[in-house]
This record gives structure tokens, C-alpha cells and sequence, in this order.
């Protein structure tokens, strides 16, 4: 099953105004009601959909230092996850990842592609699986690569040499998703997998591949951190 921008093929709290009532010969101003957060089955914050958009960023010139160790923690109304960036194998991918996470790109984007016992799939900004951040990087993998349980790599367009990248990226939720070759790899999941396992049930089997979601996952916010 190949993965590309648009085959693999997608959420905001309301505001409660404070009431001020009039008491003798001033005013008091009244406590807000507690905001009322609604728990699915699951263990998933209900959230609205976002609004798709359309954002464009500048590609970075710089890479990250290969003598340190990068994480970005991605955090999801269903859980929080943690991908350990694979730096000295994938230096152009990487670089990209990091710079668009610290400026918020993935921030109130979703899941819009997911499929269970394959991979879940975000990083688009529209929720359609068919845009980025207006660049692409190259970082093609070894023919030895290997898709595995919790291995992050980037989606391309079948039309896209091997190792193009994006903003979108999956995550293999399945032992061995048996892909060629072709897409390159963002590093592993050193924590949370259990929030991703989570995550890859949420897709409708009577899509297939196109891995149609049955709930709203919303990446809130994706942080970079260095050790």
C-alpha cells in the first residue's frame, strides 16, 4: 500500500463571558462557570474540527547539531506521544521537522488519514492530505529500511523521488507495514505508544486504505526539546 500526499489520506474550546450583576451601590463581578470538558469511550477530549488552512513556510538552511539528541513532544486531545528524530540519518528531514514544529506549524492540525493496523497519518495543514509547507526536502533512506511498529517517516506523492518530504508524516502502528523503500524516515516513538495505538483504532474499516477517520485527533501542539 503506497503512501502517498493524497492516497493516504483530517478541533476548539468555547469561550464563557464573565457576567458582572449590580449589588447595592457597586458591582460584583460573578466567577465564571468551570468549562465543561467531554470524555469519549476512549480516553479522547472532544474537540471541533479545525479549520483547514493553507500555511507556507521557508525552508531551513540549517541542520541540526548530529551531537545532540532532538524530541518532539506531540500532544493530542487523545493523548500525548513523543518521536526521538533520527538527525544523523536523515539531516535534511529532520532539520525541516524541527524548525516547522518550533514555529507552530502542526499546531491545530488532525489525523486525516488513519488506518487501523497500518499507520496514522497528519501533518497537513488543509486535513486533505494533499498540501505541505510549500517546500520539500530530500533524504532518500537505504534500500535496508524498514517500516516497522512505531518507525515515523514522511509521505510523498507517488510522482515524488524517493526520500521527498514534506510536512506530512505517519506512523506505523502495524509489526511490519512491508512499504518499499521510498519514504523518508523522521525517527521512532521512544514514548507513548500506547497514545498511538490509540489512535490508529479511530479509522473507518469500510474505507481502506484511504484510512477515512471515525474521530477527530487534533495535534494541539508539537514541542522540540534538546538533551
Amino acid at each position: 500500500m503506497a503512501l502517498g500526499r493524497r492516497l493516504p489520506l483530517v478541533p476548539i474550546l468555547v469561550l464563557l463571558v464573565l457576567a458582572l450583576a449590580a449589588c447595592g451601590g457597586g458591582s460584583k463581578t460573578k466567577a465564571a462557570p468551570a468549562q465543561q470538558t467531554t470524555t469519549d469511550a476512549a480516553g479522547c477530549r472532544s474537540v471541533t474540527p479545525p479549520a483547514a488552512k493553507t500555511r507556507t513556510e521557508s525552508k531551513p538552511t540549517k541542520r541540526l547539531d548530529q551531537t545532540k539528541t532532538y524530541d518532539v513532544l506531540i500532544k493530542t486531545n487523545c493523548g500525548d506521544f513523543t518521536i526521538r528524530l533520527a538527525v544523523k540519518t536523515s539531516p535534511a528531514t529532520t532539520a525541516s521537522f524541527a524548525s516547522l514544529a518550533r514555529k507552530g506549524f502542526f499546531n491545530g492540525t488532525v489525523f486525516h488519514r488513519i488506518v487501523p493496523g497500518f499507520v496514522i497519518q497528519g501533518g497537513d495543514p488543509t486535513g486533505t492530505g494533499t498540501s505541505g509547507p510549500g517546500y520539500t526536502t530530500v533524504d532518500v533512506p537505504p534500500a535496508s529500511t524498514r517500516y516497522t511498529l512505531g518507525v515515523v517517516a514522511m509521505a510523498k506523492s507517488g510522482a515524488e523521488p524517493p526520500g521527498t518530504a514534506g510536512s506530512q508524516f505517519f506512523v506505523v502502528t502495524a509489526q511490519d507495514a512491508q512499504l518499499p523503500p521510498d519514504y523518508a524516515v523522521l525517527g521512532t516513538i521512544v514514548k507513548g505508544q500506547a497514545t498511538v495505538d490509540k489512535i490508529g483504532q479511530f479509522g473507518d474499516p469500510a474505507s481502506g486504505g484511504q484510512g477515512v477517520p471515525t474521530e477527530t485527533v487534533e495535534i494541539e501542539k508539537a514541542t522540540v526539546t534538546v538533551h
